[in-house]
């Protein structure tokens, strides 16, 4: 399965236009992991959550296929950076305590990514896979954004695209699942702040790349209506869908 990259040509959008992971996670997970070594951050993108982990990890090795993600991460004396698929990462056998994949393991060949990660975690590893869905702000603006993804955009998602649609929970997933507490992610746009999001999105570029328009044209009119002043700064609350689990063989 040949690597579909989706991103690069939105890194720099990427990086400008992404809710922030919850400090609350982290903190989650780096007390369930065995100890606090290695932490692998796999599809990093342009290396939010490696920021996160680095905190409560003494190292990170934060990876993503695509070179210009990486381009743009966010430099850190303890985050090795590295241009590997998920499938072929380098690590050492048995050297990592927590495996993360924010928003992207969809993306991978589960079972060949499953196999690296029993590979390099150590006795009583953890991995950790998480996604988010459309984002919540009162119930006028979510009918736009509904319509926007489903209406506008379905022909553009990736096939792949319909874990995330599920919320992860027909994610194949080949680990001893531990129970998490609820974590969401929030922010304070405004409307211009949110367009950047969704412009962001892939389904958006291709669309724009096969229409020669965009899409948001389309929805903008009552967008705009229910949200007001466009320089308005909104509550913007997206539930994260998590899945955690070891290695079933694991102590």
């Amino acid at each position: 399965m040949s690597f579909a990259d989706h991103f690069s040509q939105l890194a720099q959008n990427y990086s400008r236009f992404r809710p922030h992971y919850p400090a609350a996670l982290f903190k989650f997970l780096a007390t369930i992991a065995p100890s606090r070594g290695l932490a692998w951050d796999c599809g990093t993108g342009n290396g939010q959550a490696a920021l996160q982990l680095v905190k409560y990890f003494d190292r990170v090795v934060a990876s993503d296929a695509s070179s210009e993600q990486i381009a743009r991460a966010f430099p850190h004396d303890r985050i090795e950076y590295r241009v590997e698929r998920a499938e072929q990462v380098t690590l050492a056998s048995t050297s990592v305590d927590l495996v993360t994949v924010a928003v992207a393991v969809h993306w991978f060949d589960l079972d060949t990514f499953y196999e690296a990660v029993r590979r390099v975690l150590k006795p009583g590893g953890v991995l950790a896979v998480w996604t988010y869905h459309l984002p919540l702000i009162e119930s006028a603006i979510d009918r736009q954004l509904q319509f926007y993804y489903s209406e506008v955009l379905g022909d553009y998602w990736p096939e792949r695209f319909h874990y995330v649609d599920q919320k992860y929970q027909t994610l194949p997933f080949s680990f001893e699942e531990i129970e998490t507490p609820d974590f969401v992610m929030r922010a304070e746009w405004d409307l211009n702040e949110l367009a950047g999001f969704l412009s962001s999105w892939s389904a958006t570029r291709k669309y724009s790349e096969q229409k020669g328009s965009h899409p948001l044209e389309q929805v903008w009119p009552a967008l705009a209506a229910a949200w007001g002043d466009v320089n308005l700064k909104r509550e913007i609350r997206w539930p994260l869908y998590v899945r955690v689990g070891k290695y079933p063989h694991a102590p």
